[in-house]
């Protein structure tokens, strides 16, 4: 079942964050926002949030820990114990309305905020973080999982693809950037 500790390739261990680790999860949350294609691949900088209050990371850990209804965050443990990836999946419910505005018609997963550092990419481990991520979203009923990604970040199109996300045809104009866009991808339940 999703939610428990896997072991992925290497010795990394897979696991859900626990509300008390917020000084972790902030520590590897600036930690991506500082990688050179964060710009691209973050709604929110480094600037704006590395001076929020130990209140706001503790509310946003508790919100994706085990026990959270709608939310989960995945992190990926080096053999060290060492953080060295994370992902986090929202279940957005049908009749509402997503972050940017659009109607959600579906009851679907959102992942967001897939970040592994530069040292522990291509060994496989974003794939098990991933495959994490699907199965506590297909456990909790979502019907798709879909993910919004910057057209110019192609390492991450990339990876989508080859997992089997597909353009929906959906796409979000980047406030501020009117010649930028961001692309939702999906992947309908198996």
């Amino acid at each position: 079942m999703a939610g428990m500790t896997t072991t992925a390739p290497g010795h990394y261990v897979i696991r859900p964050v626990r509300a008390e680790e917020w000084q972790a999860v902030k520590a590897l949350r600036l930690r991506a926002l500082q990688d050179p294609i964060a710009h691209l691949a973050f709604l929110e900088t480094y600037k704006d949030i590395v001076a929020k209050p130990d209140s706001y990371w503790q509310e946003r850990t508790a919100k994706a820990a085990v026990g959270a209804a709608d939310a989960r965050q995945f992190i990926a443990e080096g053999p060290d114990g060492e953080w060295v990836g994370s992902l986090t999946v929202f279940v957005e419910e049908a009749g509402t309305t997503d972050w940017a505005g659009f109607p959600v018609e579906r009851r679907q997963g959102h992942i967001v905020g897939v970040y592994v550092r530069p040292e522990h990419r291509g060994c496989g481990l974003t794939e098990v973080l991933f495959d994490e991520a699907l199965q506590w979203a297909w456990d909790v009923g979502v019907e798709r999982v879909r993910l919004i990604v910057h057209e110019n970040n192609g390492r991450a199109l990339r990876f989508y693809q080859r997992i089997g996300f597909r353009p929906s045809g959906v796409t979000v104009p980047l406030e501020g950037h009117p010649d930028e866009s961001e692309l939702e991808y999906v992947l309908e339940r198996p």
